[in-house]
C-alpha cells in the first residue's frame, strides 16, 4: 500500500512538472524573435535596451529582444538587409547614403532627436565658432565616421568646407592629440568629451554641431517590407522600446546599476550615471516634448538630406515625407 501511495505522488508530480514545463515552453514560443542590429558593442548608453534580462520590457511585448553587435551606422543597416537582424538602430547619414544606393527603407522612430556632436579645442587656440575652424586641423575618429560627416555638416553651415582645413584620423582616443598638441581642433561626442574629460582633458572650448542644424543622431529603420508587412510586431517593439527609454530617464540610478553587470563599459556605476544622463537628454527635444518619445522634426531631416546632398555625400533627391513615418509610433 505504502508503494502505491509512493508511485502515485511520483506520478502526480511527474505530471505536474510536465505542465509546468509545457506551459514555461508555450510561453516562450508565444514571444516573437526580434533582433535590432546596433552600431556599437553593448556599452553603456544603451542600457535601456541592455536591461531587458533584469525589466522585461520587451517580453511584456511578446517580444523575445536580441542584439547584434555592430562597428558604426553602416553596419547596422547591412546587418539589417542581410537577415541577422530586424531593424537598424542607424544614423541620419547612414540612412541618406542608403536610400541614395536603392535601397527601400523607412525611418520609424527617432532614438536620439539631438544631434550628440561637436567640436573640442583648447582654449588657448580661441577656436570659438565654426569660422574659428578655417585653415586650422582637426581630428576625428575616422574618415567614414560620424565625426567626420557632422564636422563637413557644421563647415557647409557657415560656408567653409573641407578645403579649408585639414583633416587628421586620430582614432577613438582622439583627445591625446589635441591634449599634445598635435591637432588643433578634434570632432567627437557628447559622451566622448565626458569620458576625455575624466582622462584630463581640460580648459577647452566646445563648439556643438546641434546649434548650427540639429539633426537626429540616432533612429529606427527597417526595410519597407518590414514596414509594410510586420506593423503589429513594430508597433509592439517601439512601444517597449518608449517605455525602456522612460523608464532610463526616470531612474539612471537603476540602469546606472545594471549597467555594470550588462555593458561592456560599465564597471564604474559613477561613469555610467553620467554617460546614462547625458544619453537621456538627447533622447528628448521640443517635437518630442510636445508629440511625445520618438517623434520626428521632418523639417530638419529634409534639411539634414538636403545638406549631404550639397556636400557631395548623396546624389539623389530624398523626399523625406516617403521614407520616414510615425504612424507606428505609440501615442
Amino acid at each position: 500500500m505504502r508503494t502505491l501511495k509512493v508511485n502515485l505522488i511520483l506520478k502526480t508530480l511527474s505530471i505536474a512538472f510536465l505542465i509546468t514545463a509545457f506551459s514555461a515552453n508555450s510561453d516562450l514560443q508565444a514571444l516573437d524573435k526580434f533582433s535590432v542590429a546596433g552600431w556599437s558593442k553593448p556599452i553603456s548608453e544603451i542600457t535601456n535596451l541592455l536591461s531587458e534580462p533584469d525589466k522585461g520590457f520587451f517580453k511584456a511585448k511578446g517580444i523575445d529582444l536580441g542584439y547584434v553587435p555592430g562597428t558604426g551606422g553602416g553596419s547596422a543597416i547591412t546587418n539589417m538587409l542581410s537577415g541577422a537582424a530586424d531593424i537598424a538602430f542607424t544614423d541620419p547619414a547612414s540612412f541618406y547614403q542608403a536610400l541614395d544606393r536603392g535601397e527601400k527603407l523607412i525611418a520609424i522612430y527617432n532614438i536620439y532627436p539631438q544631434n550628440v556632436f561637436n567640436i573640442v579645442s583648447p582654449k588657448s587656440h580661441n577656436i570659438t565658432k565654426p569660422l574659428d575652424l578655417k585653415g586650422k586641423t582637426i581630428g576625428v575618429y575616422s574618415l567614414s565616421s560620424g565625426t567626420r560627416q557632422n564636422l563637413q555638416v557644421l563647415l557647409h553651415q557657415v560656408g567653409l568646407s573641407e578645403k579649408d582645413v585639414t583633416i587628421q584620423v586620430t582614432g577613438l582616443l582622439n583627445f591625446a592629440p589635441v591634449m599634445q598638441g598635435q591637432v588643433d581642433a578634434t570632432a567627437a561626442t557628447d559622451t566622448g568629451l565626458y569620458v576625455g574629460k575624466l582622462k584630463g582633458l581640460k580648459d577647452v572650448n566646445v563648439i556643438e554641431v546641434k546649434n548650427y542644424l540639429n539633426i537626429p543622431s540616432d533612429m529606427f529603420v527597417v526595410t519597407e517590407k518590414m514596414y509594410n508587412e510586420k506593423k503589429d510586431l513594430l508597433r509592439r517593439f517601439l512601444s517597449a522600446y518608449k517605455d525602456c527609454t522612460q523608464w532610463m530617464i526616470d531612474n539612471p540610478k537603476e540602469a546606472a546599476k545594471i549597467a555594470k553587470k550588462r555593458s561592456i563599459n560599465g564597471r564604474n556605476e559613477s561613469v555610467n550615471l553620467e554617460i546614462i544622463k547625458i544619453r537621456n537628454i538627447s533622447s528628448v527635444s521640443k517635437t518630442t516634448e510636445k508629440r511625445g518619445l520618438g517623434h520626428f522634426d521632418l523639417g530638419l531631416l529634409q534639411k539634414g538630406a538636403k545638406t549631404f546632398q550639397e556636400l557631395g555625400l548623396i546624389n539623389k533627391d530624398i523626399d523625406i515625407t516617403k521614407v520616414v513615418k510615425s504612424d507606428l509610433i505609440p501615442k
